[in-house]
């Protein structure tokens, strides 16, 4: 999910533009719900890149072993 924010970012771009630019046929409804759900997953994406990272901060260091 943190892979897709820019499909996210286009997809809620180009279904706002349609939904609300005055535009008025019988899916209007639809294309509008749809960008709504867009929206949404673009947050989620946002908040998991944000409080998940890719790689950890931790540093691991190599255990020796007494011999």
């Amino acid at each position: 999910m943190k892979k897709k924010v820019l499909l996210f970012l286009v997809l809620a771009a180009i279904t706002g533009l349609v939904g609300f630019t005055g535009l008025s046929f019988s899916g209007i409804e639809v294309i509008r719900v749809m960008f709504l759900i867009f929206a949404d997953l673009l947050v989620v994406s946002l908040m998991a890149k944000l409080f998940f990272p890719d790689k950890p901060k931790v540093k691991y260091q190599p255990v020796k072993r007494g011999g």
